[in-house]
């Protein structure tokens, strides 16, 4: 599966936020790269503050366009607030749920967990990121893999406290989606509502 490989900096300092983690260099340069970006003044247009507000979702959780789309497509098929339910369809993505669980010290790591068969939902290994968890399924670490380093030292300290639709067995590592997540509950800085006034022109 495809996906972005490029420089994680650059993206982050286009949007002037970390949405990759803590970035030492996004601290000292919080303006968009290249020779002109301390000194850019251009007005965004209607447009292109709702295109930009698409591609930060897109890079947030690590989803293509073609991705990004269907998801999109199948949340204003739901019931309920278009926008929260298309976060909510991200949320539940295996990845995701693997760095909510603090499995993974970010969503690429969490990637790589899953693709490299480290991760088990219900007991059974799923090697696809975009697997959507259903309230009620248990994800947790495959026995083997529970001594990784990148698994124990992305848990050490890690406040499960902080997300109520997830709970966590530390003594056998793994979690369970109580319930999808309410829109005050998910803490990504992302205006949903523009990226559906955006879908819908």
């Amino acid at each position: 599966m495809a996906k972005y490989i490029g420089p994680k900096t650059k993206i982050a300092r286009k949007f002037g936020e970390a949405i990759y983690g803590p970035d030492k260099v996004l601290s000292k340069k919080n303006y968009p790269p290249g020779q002109h970006g301390n000194s850019r003044k251009k007005k965004t247009s209607e447009y292109g503050i709702q295109l930009r507000e698409k591609q930060k979702a897109k890079y947030t959780y690590g989803v293509l366009e073609r991705q990004f789309r269907n998801l999109f497509e199948k949340a204003s098929r739901s019931k309920g607030i278009t926008g929260e339910v298309l976060l909510q369809l991200l949320e539940s993505r295996l990845d995701n749920v693997v760095f909510r669980l603090g499995i993974a010290p970010s969503r690429a790591a969490a990637r790589q967990l899953v693709s490299h068969q480290h991760i088990v939902v219900d007991g059974n290994v799923v090697n696809i990121s975009s697997y959507s968890v259903k309230p009620g399924q248990i994800v947790g670490v495959r026995e083997r893999s529970k001594s990784m380093e990148v698994v124990t030292g992305s848990l050490a300290g890690f406040n499960h406290s902080k997300y109520p639709w997830i709970e966590w067995e530390q003594s056998v590592l793994r979690g369970k989606l109580l319930h999808l997540p309410e829109r005050s509950d998910i803490p990504e800085n992302i205006k949903e509502q523009l990226i559906v006034e955006l879908y819908s022109k």
